[in-house]
């Protein structure tokens, strides 16, 4: 009897039977991604590499079904301020959130609809309501917009970054039909995949993990765009490889990544060392993306930059070796 062994949240699980692993992969417990072994392996391989396993790449429980999301195609364009143009085939959609959207040819159609448009037709009030909440939750609008293309041939429609970054392509199909990633990343998708809440399972990430208790969960089989600050740089994780980094430079994670916060150490270096008293660490198998400048620390910069109490803007520049004496030559 073959014997084999998982790796899931940085830990080893094992030895199971075939029969066992394939249970567990229609039951969405692992994903195509996860990581395996047996003898035989000279290292670990992920489930969508090993050919006795593949008949169990199946949809998860709770996603929808192949082929649920629409198929489109796209390119992104510019270097810091990006934007993205999703090419569309008759009746066609993408959502997004509102307000990203740059253009649109003219026989798109746009309409706003309650949550994130992803619930199965005829679904109710009840199921709609759900799913707005979610959203919410998360720091995202109780409405999204949906752009359908009514004309012939081809049509396109674009959504911009909302601050200098990347924005990051994502074929949910790859990552066994799950991403987490913080609460204010997403930009648009292909209409049918699922905005939803991913809870921090411990009480120390939720206080101190720097995005909150709550991460925002996309759930499909479509293409996502996810928008970082800086520059992106993505990490894959090794079996219980661990990778520690400031808690607002993670944008994305696979499903499979344990992710918990840890106290920097000394107290003078929490204090005096400016990184904060927390970082977070990520544990393998999987995949991260890491976002050199986020959101939070663009504000802050500028806060500390602005005029305060109402002074006025300055008029030194801040490499001026004057400083606020500087001042004193101005008429």
């Amino acid at each position: 009897m073959t014997s084999w062994y998982v790796a899931s949240g940085g830990r080893q699980e094992g030895p199971y039977s075939t029969s066992e692993i394939l249970t567990n992969l229609q039951g969405g417990v692992y994903g195509p991604n996860t990581h395996v072994w047996r003898q035989g392996f000279q290292d670990w391989m992920e489930v969508s590499q090993c050919p006795e396993l593949s008949p169990a790449r199946v949809s998860p429980p709770g996603m929808p079904p192949r082929g649920g999301a629409d198929e489109i195609d796209f390119q992104i364009v510019g270097n810091e301020m990006q934007y993205v143009e999703i090419e569309l085939d008759p009746q066609e959609s993408a959502v997004a959130e509102a307000g990203s959207m740059m253009y649109m040819s003219d026989d798109i159609q746009m309409h706003t609809v309650f949550g994130d448009g992803s619930e199965a037709p005829g679904a109710g009030l009840f199921d709609r309501m759900l799913g707005a909440g979610k959203r919410l939750i998360t720091g995202e609008g109780l409405f999204s917009t949906i752009f359908t293309y009514q004309g012939r041939g081809k049509g396109k429609v674009a959504f911009a970054a909302p601050y200098p970054g990347k924005i990051i392509p994502l074929d949910l199909k790859e990552y066994g039909g799950k991403l987490i990633c913080q609460k204010d990343a997403f930009l648009c998708a292909a209409k049918g995949v699922s905005i939803g809440v991913e809870f921090q399972k411990k009480i120390g990430t939720a206080l101190f993990g720097g995005e909150g208790f709550i991460m925002q969960k996309l759930e499909g089989d479509g293409r996502i765009f996810v928008h970082a600050g800086g520059t992106v740089v993505q990490k894959d994780l090794q079996p219980g490889e661990t990778l520690r980094i400031d808690t607002g430079c993670l944008v994305a994670m696979t499903k499979n990544i344990h992710y918990d916060i840890e106290f920097v150490g000394g107290v003078k270096s929490a204090i005096f060392g400016g990184e904060g008293f927390f970082f977070a660490t990520i544990t393998g198998p999987g995949h991260a993306w890491l976002q050199s400048l986020p959101f939070s620390r663009l504000a802050g910069r500028i806060h500390r930059a602005a005029p305060q109490n109402n002074a006025g803007f300055s008029t030194q520049g801040e490499g001026s070796v004057l400083g606020k004496f500087g001042n004193l030559f101005e008429r």
